[in-house]
């Protein structure tokens, strides 16, 4: 029998310059969204804009949420 498989995300967040940063690897759905609410939700990415979007990525490397500054949550 075989054992479940438990999804896993990572989280980037992307910054003003063009750069980024994966900030959780193989994180549990509860996990992601605990970092990207933090990434979203913070002085950098609210007041100063140097974090341009955060994005929760699954497993499959597909986008399964994105925050924007200036836009907030969005959909691809």
């Amino acid at each position: 029998m075989a054992l479940p498989t438990v999804e896993t995300f990572d989280v980037w967040q992307y910054f003003i310059d063009g750069t980024s940063e994966r900030v959780r690897k193989g994180a549990s759905a509860e996990e992601a969204v605990e970092a990207a609410k933090h990434y979203s939700d913070n002085v950098a990415a609210r007041v100063l804009g140097i974090t341009k979007a955060v994005r929760i990525i699954d497993s499959e490397d597909y986008v399964v949420f994105e925050w924007q500054h200036g836009k907030g949550v969005t959909f691809l």
